[in-house]
């Protein structure tokens, strides 16, 4: 079993920063054998790809809608991954999730390849 756990979510005006952090544990989960990414999910909405990174770190994918604002990273030795959101706009409120997939490559987009998801952070945008 693979618990993940989010924090780092809160109420920022526009235009402000706030991290995320996804902390990733279980008794046979080897954090450094997935890809991980940050998915949302505004109100009355689907969830939505945000960010992914591959299992070492060398590869970053972003919607764009986020390119250019928010930046993606992961430290496998504490078995954590990030999300650096800066220059926030109001239409990036929604609950923040971090999930793992066994994909590597730009299926990492599609929010069905996720296999274990967190239970979630609210990050709400004030204009």
């Amino acid at each position: 079993q693979v618990q993940l756990v989010e924090s780092g979510g809160g109420l920022v005006q526009a235009g402000g920063s706030l991290r995320l952090s996804c902390a990733a544990s279980g008794r046979t989960f080897t954090f450094n054998n997935y890809a991980m990414g940050w998915l949302r999910q505004a109100p009355g909405k689907g969830r939505e790809f945000v960010a992914a990174i591959t299992w070492s770190g060398s590869g970053t994918y972003y919607a764009d809608s986020v390119k250019g604002r928010f930046t993606i990273s992961r430290d496998n030795a504490k078995n954590t991954m990030y999300l650096q959101m800066n220059s926030l706009k109001p239409e990036d409120t929604a609950f923040y999730y971090c999930a793992t997939s066994h994909f590597q490559g730009v299926e990492l987009r599609n929010p069905m390849t996720y296999d274990y998801w967190g239970q979630g952070t609210q990050v709400t945008v004030s204009s």
